[in-house]
């Protein structure tokens, strides 16, 4: 049997559930038609009370809610939703800044392929490495939390079971992950300690299972820009993305992004990244 999981930044659920138009009908629309049985979600910016009621109908059609809010109200969030029981969950990764501002969220369930751990992540953006006072402080924030992140990960590869951490990580990390990335070697999410750091990981026991079965293909992109055309002209970002460790990457048999067919059936400014693991 084979397990889909599906990474998307859903970029405020109260904003991404609402009922746009007849022909954009919202998250709802799309968990309603989705292959997917596990969707990990990122920047939800709302309690847990506002989550569930926004999430009703989903969750009265059988999936399960587990989610980290921010202490920062209407900033950051993660969520995993499991139409499989979801059997144990952790909020961070045991980091006494970050764990409170809803970053990271982990669970443990028994799926076709296994016992498994699925994890939303949700990184920091930073900034460009400037002189600015809150360049200087956005750079180091997102530094401290790779610094943490990192050795969370190196411990979590190790581990005897399926794992998978999909997210927006606000990184790219080729340049095959950008369409405009001569102009964006200064921009955060594509500078040097960024890039190196995701290979790092690559390095020691994950995969990016997108790109390891999309080789040489230019994105596909998971991120646009609201501004001006940059959705229309394809000119976006992937930072959306799953990382595997090798025991479930082998698994990994399709992939896809469910880019919108036009700007304005858009729910969110990021698309659905899935991942079939058979």
């Amino acid at each position: 049997m084979s397990l889909a999981i599906t990474t998307v930044n859903v970029n405020g659920i109260r904003a991404a559930v609402k009922h746009r138009s007849e022909r954009n009908r919202g998250l709802h629309a799309w968990l309603a038609g989705t292959e997917s049985d596990i969707v990990l979600m990122q920047e939800i910016r709302a309690d847990a009370e506002q989550a569930h009621e926004a999430l009703a109908p989903a969750l009265a059609d059988g999936w399960q809610l587990e989610m980290s809010d921010s202490v920062v109200k209407g900033h950051a969030g993660v969520g995993i939703l499991s139409r499989l029981p979801i059997e144990a969950v952790r909020v961070g990764f045991g980091d006494t800044e970050f764990d409170p501002t809803g970053r990271y969220l982990e669970a443990d369930l028994d799926g076709p392929l296994g016992p498994m751990t699925v994890a939303s992540v949700y990184l920091p953006k930073g900034a460009a490495a400037t002189s600015e006072p809150k360049d200087v402080q956005k750079y180091d924030e997102k530094v401290r939390f790779l610094d943490g992140f990192g050795r969370h990960l190196d411990r979590l590869a190790r581990r005897q079971r399926h794992v998978v951490i999909g997210g927006d990580w606000n990184i790219a990390h080729s340049e095959a992950d950008i369409k405009n990335w001569k102009g964006n070697r200064k921009s955060p999410g594509f500078l040097p300690h960024e890039r190196s750091w995701v290979g790092d990981r690559l390095g020691a026991g994950w995969s990016d299972v997108m790109r390891e079965l999309t080789p040489g293909q230019a994105g596909p992109y998971t991120w646009w820009s609201w501004r001006g055309k940059a959705f229309d002209n394809d000119s976006g970002w992937r930072i959306d993305y799953q990382l595997a460790n090798r025991r479930l990457a082998r698994h990994a048999v399709k992939t896809w992004v469910d880019r919108a067919d036009a700007y304005d059936l858009r729910w969110s400014d990021h698309a659905p990244m899935t991942v079939v693991y058979d």
